[in-house]
């Protein structure tokens, strides 16, 4: 039997490379995904590409109430249930120095990652099976500081302790919540943060960073997908409250 047979996921940040790879693995193992995000094109490139019947979608901001409660009525209408939480949304914002940092830029990068997170919980739970599994999208980030990053640094902090809340308030429906805290991984967002470090040198930051990382590279989108996956699994089924850190060794020193 596959892993995740007749189980239902909603994913946030859906059409993002995590979330892309996150649905494709789910599916494999018999799971019915639901994506969520604000960009419908890509959306529905990913749903026309796993097909069939088991993959929806629902242009929503995750930041907005409204939009949270409307997903997942939608994913209870189209499959019945909720099992799966993968609340993965999240934004990168700038990368400048506290004193510089805009305001505005701020408070958007705590509203979709703080406050979507939280209101996708707080929407979530009520419907979720007893027994499910909440995966949340951290960063090392969330467990140290990185120079000209705080509205980032800041947010997934801020998503560990909504995590080990969740997790105490949920425990006695056998209801696991974990938090994943990936290294920098070869996607859009370090493109960003790399093109925001140095517009003219990126490459040359990458390399840097790399170099920081004692296995010398990024993770991979499919590395924290399948991490995902173990947490979505009942092969993690004791296991909650905790930050599961993938980062090729670099809290390590």
């Amino acid at each position: 039997m596959k892993k995740l047979e007749n189980k239902v996921a909603i994913i946030t940040g859906g059409a993002g490379s995590i979330g892309k790879i996150t649905a494709k693995l789910f599916m494999e193992e018999g799971a019915k995904v639901f994506l969520v995000d604000t960009n419908e094109p890509e959306l529905q490139k990913i749903e026309d590409e796993l097909g069939g019947v088991r993959i929806r979608y629902c242009v929503a901001d995750v930041s907005n109430s409204d939009d949270t409660h409307r997903y997942v009525m939608e994913a209870l209408n189209e499959f019945g249930g909720i099992d799966i939480f993968f609340n993965n949304a999240g934004v990168e914002g700038v990368v400048q120095s506290i004193i510089d940092y805009p305001e505005a830029v701020f408070d958007r990068v705590m509203e979709v990652n703080v406050r979507g997170t939280w209101l996708g919980i707080k929407y979530v739970v009520p419907h979720m099976n007893n027994g499910g599994s909440i995966i949340i999208s951290s960063s090392v980030a969330g467990l140290t500081g990185f120079v000209n990053l705080s509205a980032y640094v800041a947010s997934k902090h801020a998503i560990v302790g909504i995590m080990k809340v969740t997790a105490l308030e949920v425990a006695h429906r056998n209801i696991r919540v974990n938090a994943i805290h990936p290294s920098p991984v070869n996607n859009r967002m370090m493109r960003s943060i790399e093109e925001g470090t140095s517009v003219n040198n990126s490459g040359d930051v990458k390399r840097l960073f790399e170099a920081r990382i004692p296995m010398k590279r990024y993770a991979e989108p499919i590395e924290v997908a399948s991490l995902a996956m173990f947490l979505a699994s009942d092969d993690s089924q004791f296991i909650t409250g905790t930050s599961q850190v993938i980062d090729g060794g670099l809290l390590a020193g």
